[in-house]
């Protein structure tokens, strides 16, 4: 066997050589025609194989590449390969007919098909199936199921669906809800389910996306518009990702006459451990609302609803167990509220138009809450960067609180870390640092050095941190300066 393969890369090599020799004696011929007769006579025999052999490798070559640029439309109910055209099952890629049952056998079939393996127990998985949209704009009357539940790796993918004005107005376009007739013996109802490259229109008729109870579902590249209730809603489950994708429930780029009337969620997060990563939201009265824990929000620009409307940019209503990380994001006039945060992360985020952050008290906590390196810029009306709403209590029990080395332009600068000084003659002075500190009357650490302008060396001490105002008494008048550094920090029982 060596032997014969040994001959076989000789003569390959061979042909190769001989190949070449008479690619080069075809130039020669074209550039110096004195020499033509000589190497046509002698060699015209092997030319004309070579010329045959050049068409023949020509012609294998684009019948390759021809048949490799055809898409293969699978016949219903094939399960190879596992790409199933919409428009093969019956769907009107024009949106002018009902395209919902066409769709749905589409699923049915990806579905149907044999699985390879599972992925959590209990969840087939589907090997990769794609659901093509071919490109089309497909109008639908009632909302996008699965036909069982306990499947997964499956994506849907490059088109439009628009909701028909029959649809039901409570429905989502897509809905992940198990089938009332289907039982999985997972805990989930899917897992790793796919939606990319998908515009979705709700005409005003309820929401887009529906994702009850899965596992590692993905979002991606989306932009879903026109809805009333949700954009998404993400309900129990786990690792939701949600990514690179556009939310409004009207289509606008800002500054609109009818954003007073904006209503609507584009992203409602009522579950655990979701991501949701350089999103655009602009419109809708509540860009994210969270209600569950451990979810991190990244890279999003918010500019729904407008704080001055009645608009929340990002809205933590989870009291007690926020565990949420804001980072890198753009409000754009619309702020953040927090109720009762607990571990709560806002940093390096940018603040537009007056937005803020406003911690509201509903039991009366704030815990580990660190915001830090944003910047904000207002529009020079005093509005603080960092708000308490007490209208439910005060807050009393607050711990590792956090507000420093933030940077603003036209608000007012609120912080748990300030410094100040004061400079007098006599035997006291007094740092007021109630327009700067966040809490109103809580200082647990002070720093203070007082420096004379004389030769004396008066006995001092610090006095009183009432109020948030720090007062430094010596024992004899003195011309001094004093200055104090102070940080809030927790609440001691009083």
């Amino acid at each position: 066997m060596a032997a014969n393969m040994a001959r076989r890369r000789s003569a390959s090599a061979s042909g190769f050589v001989w190949l070449v020799s008479c690619l080069m004696v075809s130039s020669v011929c074209g550039d110096y025609p004195h020499l033509g007769q000589i190497f046509r006579g002698r060699y015209g025999e092997q030319m004309q194989k070579m010329q045959d052999l050049k068409g023949s490798v020509l012609w294998r070559g684009s019948v390759s590449l021809a048949a490799s640029s055809v898409a293969t439309s699978p016949q219903p109910g094939s399960p190879s390969p596992r790409v199933y055209l919409v428009t093969s099952y019956g769907a009107d890629p024009t949106g002018n007919t009902d395209s919902i049952d066409a769709l749905t056998s589409a699923i049915a079939d990806a579905v149907r098909a044999p699985g390879d393996g599972v992925l959590m127990e209990g969840i087939t998985n589907l090997g990769g199936a794609r659901i093509s949209l071919e490109g089309g704009d497909y109008l639908i009357s009632r909302p996008l199921r699965f036909p069982a539940a306990g499947v997964g790796n499956i994506m849907i993918h490059g088109g439009t669906l628009r909701a028909s004005d029959d649809f039901p107005i409570d429905g989502y376009l897509i809905d992940l809800s198990a089938p009332s007739s289907s039982k999985s013996s997972s805990s989930y109802n899917f897992e790793y389910v796919t939606f990319r490259d998908l515009m979705l229109d709700s005409n005003y008729r309820g929401g887009g996306i529906l994702v009850p109870n899965s596992l590692r579902t993905s979002i991606d590249n989306c932009y879903i518009a026109r809805f009333t209730s949700n954009g998404i809603l993400v309900q129990g489950g786990h690792e939701t990702y949600i990514r690179n994708s556009f939310l409004g429930q009207h289509i606008t780029t800002g500054a609109d006459p009818g954003e007073r009337n904006f209503s609507g969620t584009a992203i409602n997060l009522m579950g655990n451990d979701n991501a949701v990563t350089d999103v655009v939201i602009f419109s809708a009265a509540v860009g994210i609302m969270v209600s569950g824990q451990a979810n991190v929000i990244t890279g999003v620009h918010c500019y729904n609803k407008a704080t001055g409307f009645g608009g929340t940019g990002i809205y933590l209503k989870l009291p007690g167990k926020t565990q949420t990380r804001i980072l890198n994001c753009y409000m754009d006039f619309t702020g953040i509220v927090a109720e009762d945060p607990v571990q709560l992360d806002i940093s390096n985020c940018f603040f537009l138009g007056d937005a803020h952050i406003a911690l509201k008290s509903i039991n009366g906590v704030a815990n580990g809450v660190n915001i830090r390196n944003n910047m904000f810029s207002g529009s020079g009306k005093g509005t603080d960067i960092v708000q308490l709403d007490q209208s439910n209590g005060p807050f009393k029990e607050i711990d590792q609180v956090v507000v420093d080395a933030n940077n603003v332009d036209g608000m007012t600068m609120r912080s748990t870390v300030a410094r100040g000084s004061a400079k007098g003659n006599g035997t006291s002075w007094m740092v007021d640092f109630s327009s700067a500190l966040l809490f109103p009357d809580l200082i647990n650490h002070v720093q203070y050095s007082l420096s004379t302008s004389g030769g004396s060396f008066p006995n001092h001490s610090l006095r009183n941190v009432s109020r948030n105002c720090v007062v430094v008494e010596s024992d004899v008048a003195v011309a001094a300066s004093v200055f104090v550094m102070v940080e809030q920090g927790k609440k001691l029982p009083s």
